[in-house]
């Protein structure tokens, strides 16, 4: 069914709309330091939501990426506290994360359990784990290099930002032009007919929870580096955050419709209502009712259109 004007481009009108809003709020909004400011801040969870993305597409969910955020932060910060290196650091917490994610993946589809328990269960274990490893308490020497990643420019231009496009336009690239991405989309469509097609439907799913744990290993160490520590209670809420920007920006929760360029606005939508609030001085309680209402509401219309679909279809 042939999308509608507004189905295709709401979203960004949506977000066009709400930073016009905010300008006439805020004349500091619109300046060049604070949208900067916005744009770092939303590469922490626009790096998990493009995750989430693929996950949701295959009409799964991962609720456990805020600890393996944690965990891997602190398995790299404490190889450097011991006096490794950061190079060697980076890849030790990526392949943490893509082994975490490959875990999750092997007990969905060899365990046959559904996504939200399995990853519940790796969200428990995994914060667990964080907070043996590090005895509850922030890990701190960082080296220099390190810290760049989190904290350091090119020219002008955050390095988290940088980091943000590159895993855009590469998943965007996998998504649309890959034999792997139109599988993904098809796993999370129709199931039963991406099997019968010749799709090794548990092949692709450990796939894609291994990149989702990949890109939190990668989260992870951004966000140790920003801070500059590692902190054990880090992460905690992220996987809602990610949740929240995959929805918003026009993924179904049903799978096997959706986008990371929608992904991104969804985010920067979430960053644009955060520093909008807090140019206007509202409480950041009320941040996270905006969000959950968002949520829901972001839900229901999907469902919404979905139902209209199958009606049009019948």
């Amino acid at each position: 069914m042939k999308k509608t004007f507004f189905q295709k481009y709401g979203i960004l009108i949506i977000f066009l709309l709400l930073c016009l809003v905010l300008s006439f709020l805020s004349p500091v909004f619109l300046s060049i330091p604070n949208l900067i400011n916005v744009v770092r801040q939303i590469s922490i969870n626009g790096i998990l939501a493009i995750g989430m993305t693929l996950v949701i597409l295959t009409g799964g969910i991962d609720l456990s990426v805020g600890s393996q955020v944690a965990l891997t932060g602190a398995i790299v910060a404490g190889l450097q506290a011991h006096g490794q290196g950061a190079f060697l650091a980076v890849i030790v917490g990526l392949l943490l994360g893509a082994f975490l994610g490959c875990i999750n993946g092997l007990i969905i589809t060899k365990g046959g359990l559904p996504p939200f328990i399995v990853t519940l269960g790796m969200l428990t274990a995994a914060r667990g784990l964080t907070l043996i490893y590090t005895g509850g308490r922030p890990i701190y020497d960082l080296s220099k290099a390190f810290n760049f990643i989190g904290a350091g420019y090119l020219g002008s231009i955050p390095i988290p930002v940088i980091i943000l496009t590159l895993v855009l336009l590469v998943s965007h690239f996998v998504l649309k032009y890959t034999i792997f991405g139109r599988e993904v989309y098809a796993v999370g469509g129709n199931p039963e007919a991406s099997v019968y097609s010749g799709i090794n439907k548990e092949k692709r799913l450990v796939q894609v929870y291994t990149i989702m744990g990949f890109l939190s290993g990668l989260t992870g160490i951004v966000l140790t580096s920003r801070l500059g520590s590692a902190d054990p209670t880090a992460g905690v809420g992220f996987e809602l955050d990610a949740i929240t920007a995959v929805v918003i920006g026009g993924t179904s929760m049903f799978g096997g419709e959706g986008a990371v360029t929608g992904t991104l606005i969804g985010a920067l939508i979430i960053g644009v209502i955060n520093n909008g609030l807090n140019l206007l001085n509202v409480s950041s309680y009320y941040q996270q009712v905006v969000k959950g209402v968002i949520v829901v509401g972001a839900v229901l219309m999907d469902n919404y259109a979905r139902k209209k679909q199958q009606k049009i279809s019948e």
